[in-house]
């Protein structure tokens, strides 16, 4: 029994090996290429692709190693060999599909995300229309391509595989069980790429402080189902990867941090349970509004130093409280609904809108003004059960919920919803019909969502490549400011608090480990009772609920660990922000900026300039204390049930 004459039949599986190596390295130039700029500001084109095959190899061995182990037993007996000449070729045919198609969508992926597919890519596709509409609306023609391609290459391979000559090869079982604990160890070493206790794991790939420089060893399919993998296991509330301390050390910083003394505590089995007292008294309290914009950035504001696009908003800077510096929590819209309607701190692991665990009896900011006999409602003009809105909501204290079915005759309908001028309408009717009782509305908007469809004159269309978002962005002020100007000739003006603020930054991206000023978003609060001033440092959307809760005059006991910053103390801001990205967390105060890696050591920088960080080797060790309990004390919440009202 010679062991050569057997050996063909890995000889297609080693050319399709080899030549998706070959493609991997290619679209690693590409990408390198593309950003050609960022990768030579690290100093290290060799690490990545050295470290880019040690990468595209373990991929290898996940998707190609069960049939490096399992081919010999289907040339073991007639009726196997039947079942693998369609079997093998045809995952490895829709594998190589697959494969193509999402290293292919790179380019596009990185340029909207700064980072390569991850679990966003996958997220959304439980909202189908909405996610086609925008493929279509923005990459209609790369997207048929890719798709057309992928499936031609996943249809070929399949053919030529059908027709290895040697797929009639008969092998003994003898054989097969010599080959198999080779085969098993060859996969298994393919998979770990190491000899180390631990397996290889994206934190070998991170040599730079450019976040997405960090990622170009990977190949994208393989950081997608890594991101698909620590996804599921973040949700299973095992340890926290960016450090460790004791539940009693985390509580303790968040109680100090959040200036609640532990004999104010009113619960035990709810640790920041806390009185809060309005620091305004109204003879009655004010109704609430919070408008929602869709991914307006602080670059497109031009009293933020950003574009003259929001002329609208612009002109509240001296109306309002205007806060200089409020940074979003993350960059999805979960992620600023959870802070701005919760409290409640980012975390490497789903908003709390989506975890399972916080579907009933978590702590809202409707649930607590349901009980303080408000009217309490989400407007929106799209699907409310996308991100789990609907769900969410009406589980935890919104009594009614406002989409887009029920809209009568709208103006105009995007793919996303209807128009933000429609949404506005809308607002305003349910606002003057409220009556005596005092509402709470939280309204959202679309239109400033790819593809960007509005309706038309409007506005001057903006031209160049960011023509279509820019031009949305003036449309999403325009519609603004027309339910403004109704909103103070109404009933309801004088009795009302407004808060307009982004749920997050429109692409968050930069040469840093994480770009903390793509995080700075707009927010001001007005209405007939709020006095115009200025908030010029640090805060946070979590500071955004105890704040409101004083302007409208309402006292109550909740959980939120924000700033209130209505408050003498932090009448210049909150003074930090914590701010999620991808599998990183920054924690910012002041200048200084304390970055946590999963499975790595913290990294400090100091800001030098508006968009520009450099790395600190200064330690602060009380610094990164309280980043880290700021990054604990979620997860900890959610798995003692500890956040509810």
């Amino acid at each position: 029994m010679r062991l050569t004459n057997y050996t063909p039949i890995f000889r297609h599986l080693a050319i399709l090996s080899l030549s998706v190596l070959a493609f991997f390295s290619l679209s690693r130039l590409m990408l390198v290429g593309i950003y050609w700029e960022r990768v030579s500001a690290t100093d290290g084109l060799v690490f990545i692709f050295m470290q880019g095959i040690r990468f595209d190899i373990i991929l290898l061995g996940m998707l190609f190693g069960p049939v490096l182990v399992l081919k010999p037993w289907f040339h073991s007996r007639a009726s196997l060999r039947r079942i693998g000449k369609w079997l093998i070729p045809a995952y490895l045919g829709l594998a190589t599909s697959l494969i193509f198609f999402v290293e292919a969508s790179s380019k596009s992926f990185i340029k909207e995300y700064d980072s390569r597919p991850n679990f966003i890519f996958v997220e959304y596709l439980v909202h189908p229309q909405e996610v086609l509409a925008t493929l279509f609306g923005s990459y209609l023609l790369e997207f048929i391509s890719l798709i057309g391609i992928a499936v031609l290459l996943g249809w070929l391979v399949f053919k030529w595989l059908r027709k290895d000559p040697r797929s009639e090869l008969s092998i003994p079982i003898r054989l097969c069980l010599l080959l198999t604990p080779v085969s098993v160890l060859l996969m298994v070493m393919m998979i770990r790429s190491t000899l180390a206790h631990h397996p290889v794991n994206p934190s070998i790939a991170a040599f730079s402080q450019d976040s997405m420089v960090n990622q170009l060893p990977l190949n994208s399919p393989y950081s997608l189902l890594r991101a698909i993998y620590e996804q599921r296991r973040d949700s299973s509330n095992k340890r926290n990867r960016y450090g460790v301390l004791t539940d009693d050390e985390v509580l303790a910083t968040i109680l100090s941090e959040a200036g609640i003394a532990p004999d104010d505590v009113l619960d035990p089995a709810i640790p920041t349970l806390h009185h809060q007292q309005a620091s305004y008294q109204r003879e009655k309290p004010l109704n609430l509004v919070i408008i929602l914009e869709e991914s307006l950035g602080a670059e497109f504001v031009g009293s933020l130093g950003g574009r003259d696009l929001t002329p609208e908003l612009d002109k509240l800077a001296n109306q309002g409280i205007w806060l200089e510096q409020l940074y979003a929590t993350g960059t999805r819209s979960a992620r600023g609904i959870e802070a701005i309607i919760t409290g409640f701190t980012p975390t490497p692991r789903l908003s709390v809108v989506k975890m399972g665990e916080t579907q009933n009896n978590f702590f809202t900011l409707a649930g607590l003004l349901e009980n303080q006999g408000y009217q309490t409602s989400f407007i929106y003009g799209g699907a409310a059960h996308i991100d789990n809105m609907k769900r969410f909501f009406l589980n935890n204290g919104f009594q009614t919920v406002i989409e887009d079915t029920d809209f009568v005759e709208p103006a105009f309908i995007g793919p996303w919803g209807v128009s933000d001028e429609d949404l506005f309408m809308r607002a305003h009717e349910e606002f003057s019909q409220a009556g005596q009782q005092p509402f709470f509305s939280l309204v959202f908007t679309t239109t400033h969502h790819k593809p960007f469809d509005i309706p038309p004159n409007r506005v001057t269309a903006e031209h160049g490549p960011e023509g279509r978002r820019e031009t949305a962005v003036k449309y999403a002020d325009y519609s603004l400011g027309r339910f403004l100007e109704m909103a103070r000739q109404s009933n309801y003006w004088e009795n009302t608090v407004f808060f307009i603020t982004a749920d997050h930054n429109s692409r968050v991206y930069g040469d840093q480990l994480v770009p903390v000023d793509r995080f700075h978003i707009p927010g001001v609060i007005i209405g007939g009772q709020i006095e115009a001033r200025r908030i010029s440092g640090i805060s946070s959307h979590i500071d955004m609920l105890p704040t409101l809760l004083s302007l409208i005059g309402i006292s109550s006991d909740h959980p939120a660990i924000g700033r209130d910053l209505t408050l003498p103390e932090y009448e210049a801001g909150a003074g930090r922000a914590m701010m999620q990205f991808h599998a990183l967390q920054a924690y910012m105060e002041g200048d200084r900026v304390v970055v946590m890696q999963a499975d790595l050591e913290p990294r400090f920088f100091r800001r030098v300039s508006p968009g520009k960080m450099r790395l600190d080797t200064d330690v602060d060790r009380e610094l990164e204390h309280r980043a880290l309990a700021y990054a604990l004390w979620g997860p900890m919440t959610i798995r003692k049930k500890a956040y509810r009202q």
